[in-house]
């Protein structure tokens, strides 16, 4: 059984940082990603890696202030984000992609047979 287990999430005020951290079990050699959803906004991937974390893709609205990684041994996946902005404010999803490559993954375009989901993590930045 697919578990997705994210943490990290919170208030922060603009500039500050978060780490998120998603345990995803049950699963094996899948790229990983983050998406968010802000209300009234269509949900977007906005960072994701490839199995051996080599191929890494940022949309460009967190490219140079986000970084994901990974962690196999310890099956984690984190990303950490840096001089946060209030547009940043949403609810941010682990997501596992068996299927995709990391571009297609993360473009939100291209259907996925193979797709796990996190039950989401809310960041807020204030102003």
């Amino acid at each position: 059984q697919v578990r997705m287990v994210e943490s990290g999430g919170g208030s922060v005020q603009a500039g500050g940082s978060l780490r998120l951290t998603c345990a995803p079990s049950g699963l094996s050699l899948y790229a990983m990603g983050w998406f968010r959803q802000a209300p009234g906004k269509e949900r977007e991937g906005i960072s994701c890696i490839d199995y051996s974390g080599i191929q890494t893709y940022y949309s460009d609205s967190v490219k140079g202030r986000f970084t994901i990684s990974r962690d196999n041994a310890k099956n984690t996946v984190y990303l950490q984000m840096n001089s946060l902005k209030p547009e940043d404010t949403a609810m941010y999803y682990c997501v596992a992609d068996g299927q995709l490559s990391v571009t297609d993954f993360c473009s939100g375009k291209v259907d996925s047979l193979d797709r796990h989901w996190g039950q989401g993590t809310q960041v807020t930045v204030s102003s």
